[in-house]
């Protein structure tokens, strides 16, 4: 089980790198980025991750204009060993320097969806709180995050044009996660088990000289199972960066959220997020939809191509759909990003917003598994 990475000092346990610490078959390792533009002229979506006990390494790329339609490739294989090797057929992922720059290639394909993406960071490592929930007397996640917020820079091809992504106008969000959280096909056998409940927010925001964070997980009370507020510098290059992390974040001692719903959706038209500092300041952030995304685009919730799914010894796939004809909710639509504007006080900013909300959630109105706002 002996991979490249085992020649170096970064063991965790007695265990070979491959072999995972945990034998929970949800056991994942994925990264995931977006870029935007400040108007909301395009956004996109990358996500690539392997499943160590699923044996499946999977990918995807998205994206949507404003006014056209959303494109999407999908990639699955049999996952190799060797865990820098993060290609799906015509998609790779390249690590041109760690916690710095990142390339994205996705060669010319049958779905007539390709790009050549290079992302630059220009803020530290940020390290989330450990995000573990519970089901009953089971984790069913349980995975520490960390983001870097940078620029872009490249080309995207699509079936209805081609976009050229400029590093002075495209921002971008780089997400990493491992741990423990479910993905693919749903466990079967024993006592029947009615479909999880989740409330999740979570905020990054780009402003002109720092960033701002908040991630939101709810139970369906509103009760806060994860509440995190962050501010961190942002520089104007990754030159600059002092280190993987620089230890200049601020973290708050809570924060809140509101959302307004568009009527008969679970859509936010639009949200506000309070930033509560450890003196008990409090900061209250305006958010504008501008631009909305589908994560099953990314394969989150998707019903053929869904994160973790064996298709086979190496498959791809894609497909295109107008978002403004989608039920918003149905069970694969509900979970968005959207591009957002900020305002907080006399400042601007820019950012997106996720959320996902299945279940009753008490303080929003929702007393089924999908109802939506009342009018």
């Amino acid at each position: 089980m002996l991979n490249k990475l085992d020649d170096f000092p970064i063991h965790q346990t007695p265990e070979p790198i491959a072999v995972p610490s945990t034998s929970d078959r949800n056991v994942y390792d994925r990264t995931w980025f977006n870029g935007y533009t400040a108007d909301g002229a395009y956004y996109f979506g990358i996500g690539i991750a392997i499943y160590p006990h699923r044996q499946i390494l999977d990918c995807a790329f998205s994206v949507v204009e404003r006014g056209g339609r959303q494109h999407c490739f999908y990639g699955s294989r049999r996952a190799p060993l060797e865990r820098t090797e993060m290609q799906v057929g015509p998609f790779r992922l390249e690590v041109i320097e760690p916690m710095l720059r990142t390339r994205v290639v996705l060669d010319d394909n049958a779905t007539g969806l390709s790009c050549d993406l290079t992302f630059s960071a220009r803020s530290a490592a940020i390290q989330e709180a450990r995000q573990t929930l519970w089901s009953g007397d089971r984790r069913a996640m349980d995975s520490t995050r960390f983001d870097q917020f940078g620029r872009w820079h490249g080309v995207v091809r699509h079936p209805d044009g081609e976009i050229k992504i400029d590093d002075h106008t495209c921002y971008g969000t780089k997400d990493r996660s491992w741990g423990v959280r479910n993905v693919g096909e749903r466990d079967v056998g024993g006592v029947p088990m009615p479909p999880p409940s989740v409330f999740f927010l979570w905020a990054p925001l780009v402003w002109d000289d720092h960033i701002s964070h908040a991630i939101f997980f709810d139970g369906t009370q509103g009760e806060a199972l994860v509440r995190e507020g962050i501010t961190a510098p942002l520089y104007r290059s990754e030159a600059e960066i002092p280190g993987v992390v620089d230890g200049l974040d601020r973290r708050m001692a809570t924060a809140r959220h509101r959302v307004k719903y568009v009527p008969n959706t679970r859509l936010a038209q639009s949200a506000e997020i309070d930033l509560v500092d450890i003196d008990g300041h409090t900061s209250t952030i305006a958010l504008d939809p501008i631009l909305k995304f589908q994560m099953k685009g990314l394969g989150y919730g998707h019903q053929q191509w869904g994160q973790g799914m064996w298709k086979g010894e190496l498959e791809i796939g894609g497909e295109s759909f107008d978002p403004v004809t989608l039920d918003p909710l149905a069970r694969e639509n509900v979970h968005v990003q959207q591009v957002v504007r900020a305002r907080q006080g006399d400042r601007t900013g820019i950012g997106v917003l996720e959320q996902l909300c299945f279940g009753p959630y008490r303080p929003s109105g929702f007393s089924e598994f999908l109802d939506g706002a009342k009018g």
